[in-house]
């Protein structure tokens, strides 16, 4: 009997979420299995890496090594694949003289004379530094390809409005059209005004989209964890640049109301000043942490559910994990736009209040 389009979706789903914590789980040390760490899969999962893996092959994985570029008194470049998958700092790389290793992620070049790494009781290296690093990892690779994505999709759209095609709006631009209405109609204009949304609609769907397209390929399980959203220094980025808009937008009734209150006493003036200049960067720090707690807390919740499968050793247990995981991955589908509007909507506030105009 064929299955249904939908049973055959909730199938791979749940195919693909317990082959990815499978493979998490089968480290070997010898002829003996080391015991599971849910907590280094969950880690493993969520922080940046050097590499994608793609599948294992006669127990050897095969992965897409990506290239690995440090400065420190010159340019060294090398794949990340002569690491050998190891992350634990035993692998030596030699390269122009230097020796480096790969410990947690982070590459370390060893000091001169040194041909081991050496960690001390907190288990960091204590003979070794890092240099400037500059590699492509694979949050660096997903943003490089989200971003041909949205170049490809707004390209495609825009030459089919000025090929005067819009009265037959369909694929890419028949899906794009309500998405940026949307964002004009029910984000920009209440929130910033009639007369002043037009400047600030190019950063506004820039953001709106490279959030939600960033979200949706760190739920793509083969992608092994490209969690950009989820990525702290991404989402300071964009916090900041939405607070520069807004700190450069800011018009004369804009700081007046930070610095000098109108319409208190002067008492409350001076104890208000301080607060409100707080306020200026505590703006953008809840834009930085609301997306990247919000995405990373998702991926965190699925993989310690399907890690009780592992923890408990028992089969009984699956029917449930992947159940509520399912349930959570759902979930998330959801975040992944929701998301994306609320730093978008919230950037748009922002940028109505600091062009809004003194009433009389």
């Amino acid at each position: 009997m064929k299955l249904s389009n939908l049973k055959r979706a909730v199938y791979s789903i749940i195919v693909i979420l317990t082959s990815s914590v499978i493979h998490a789980s089968e480290h070997k040390e010898g002829a003996e299995d080391k015991k599971f760490d849910a907590k280094e899969m969950i880690m493993h999962h969520v922080k940046d890496a050097h590499a994608f893996h793609l599948f294992d092959w006669n127990g050897e994985p095969v992965a897409l090594e990506l290239p690995i570029i440090l400065y420190n008194n010159g340019l060294t470049t090398f794949s990340s694949g002569e690491f050998h998958h190891d992350d634990s700092g035993s692998h030596i790389v030699e390269k122009d003289g230097n020796k480096y290793a790969k410990l947690h992620e982070k590459i370390y070049q060893l000091n001169a004379g040194e041909t081991e790494l050496k960690l001390n009781e907190e288990h960091h290296p204590e003979n070794a530094f890092m240099p400037f690093d500059l590699s492509i990892t694979r949050n660096v690779f997903m943003m490089w390809i989200s971003v041909a994505v949205l170049l490809l999709v707004f390209i495609t759209s825009a030459r089919r409005y000025k090929n005067k095609d819009y009265q037959k709006s369909l694929g890419i631009a028949g899906f794009v059209e309500p998405l940026i209405l949307f964002v004009r109609d029910e984000i920009a204009r209440p929130m910033i005004g009639e007369k002043r949304y037009k400047r600030y609609m190019p950063y506004l769907l820039t953001v709106f989209f490279f959030i939600w397209i960033n979200n949706i390929f760190g739920l793509i399980p083969i992608l092994n964890g490209a969690n950009l959203s989820g990525n702290i220094a991404f989402t300071m980025t964009l916090a900041l640049f939405t607070f520069i808009i807004t700190t450069f937008s800011g018009n004369k009734n804009y700081w007046k109301h930070i610095f000098w209150m109108p319409g208190v006493p002067v008492p409350m003036k001076i104890f208000l000043m301080p607060i409100e200049l707080i306020g200026i960067f505590t703006k953008p720090i809840s834009l930085m942490i609301r997306l990247f707690a919000n995405i990373t807390a998702g991926h965190i919740i699925i993989l310690a559910l399907m890690s009780l499968i592992f923890i408990f050793k028992s089969i009984a247990v699956a029917p449930v994990s992947v159940a509520f995981s399912l349930f959570i991955t759902v979930i998330e589908i959801v975040v992944t736009a929701i998301q994306a509007y609320i730093f978008t909507i919230l950037s748009a506030l922002y940028f109505g209040m600091a062009t809004e105009e003194e009433h009389h």
